[in-house]
């Protein structure tokens, strides 16, 4: 059994580099592979009401690996949020990684919602509606661009304090800013109405946004952070979401018109968008396959490129008695 834990640190797998249309490839393949993993649900330990522990099992048995990841949320700290992934050899049990996992989050999360967009949204899409314009949608956008490098946009963005201004210019930064006009929105119903694509990844929105109205046909909306689409879920055409399980407790779930999951369409059991005037939501609520699975290839990067810190781990020879 190895004895050698590495420990790779959020710098060591930012120093790799890794391109985004390989996180897209990741989490692709994943999706396509959903019914090989063993995906207990998430338990979520909450001692207070603004404190909370998530622990995210999940087994890869195909892979020859299994993981844990913990996501703690404290208040007091900044950021709030913190994770990290414990990776294991599926073939003997042992502990091979202690890894970061904020990166991981943001970037499969930034993926996943990039693959929605391409395999749902309708073909000519450009228009894009786009509400909390932090780290998540970051990590979006620079997966979508990746992925449509030519493609000429129209980003809609929602004016919150400065981060309109601050995402304009990461996006101005970014080798795709030619294709890219912006307009600032001063409310939600300018920032959805007319929009191709709705992206929102706003932390907590206490109502929905807006009225059915406001939805054009054909639109596509993608809320990485759920809240605020609450009325959609009774006349949209088809929702989609990566694990019913996710859903199942959602106010109007029995009252979806059509619903399947992702990994539904992608192995073809399925359709998806079937012509231009369908409207389609796509709940991505977070799979710790994803998170594994990326610990897994950087994990894989790191050994290559001799980065991260290994450790000694001895456990017992024989049977341990006290």
């Amino acid at each position: 059994m190895n004895d050698s834990l590495k420990i790779i640190s959020n710098t060591d797998i930012q120093l790799l580099n890794i391109d985004p249309l390989q996180c897209l490839e990741w989490v692709t393949n994943m999706l396509k592979n959903k019914d090989q993993v063993i995906l207990p649900a998430k338990i979520s330990m909450k001692p207070t009401d603004d404190i909370f522990y998530n622990v995210m099992p999940s087994l890869l048995p195909h892979y020859e690996i299994g993981g844990v990841k913990i996501v703690t949320r404290y208040p007091t700290k900044s950021p709030t949020l913190d994770s990290q992934i414990m990776l294991y050899d599926y073939k003997t049990g042992a502990l091979k990684a202690l890894i970061d996992g904020n990166y991981i989050t943001t970037m499969r999360t930034g993926a996943v919602a990039a693959h929605s967009i391409s395999l749902f949204g309708k073909k000519d899409f450009s228009k894009m509606g786009i509400i909390g314009l932090g780290n998540q949608a970051r990590a979006t956008l620079k997966v979508l661009l990746a992925l449509y490098p030519r493609k000429k946009f129209i980003m809609k963005l929602f004016k919150y304090k400065d981060q309109h201004v601050l995402f304009e210019e990461y996006i101005k930064n970014s080798p795709y800013s030619k294709n890219i006009e912006f307009e600032f929105c001063d409310t939600y119903k300018d920032t959805i109405s007319e929009s191709d694509v709705i992206i929102s990844s706003a932390t907590y929105l206490a109502d929905d946004l807006c009225d059915d109205s406001c939805y054009d046909e054909g639109c596509l909306v993608v809320p990485i952070h759920t809240r605020g689409f609450m009325n959609c879920d009774l006349f949209f055409d088809k929702i989609f979401a990566d694990d019913t399980e996710h859903v199942r407790g959602f106010k109007y779930f029995n009252r979806f018109k059509n619903f399947a999951e992702v990994s539904s369409v992608l192995d073809g059991s399925v359709n998806g968008r079937q012509d231009e005037k369908e409207r389609i939501i796509a709940y991505n609520i977070g799979l710790s396959m994803h998170d594994i699975y990326f610990a897994e290839q950087i994990y894989q990067l790191a050994v290559r490129s001799d980065m991260g810190e290994s450790i000694s781990l001895t456990p017992p020879k024989d049977k341990f008695w006290i």
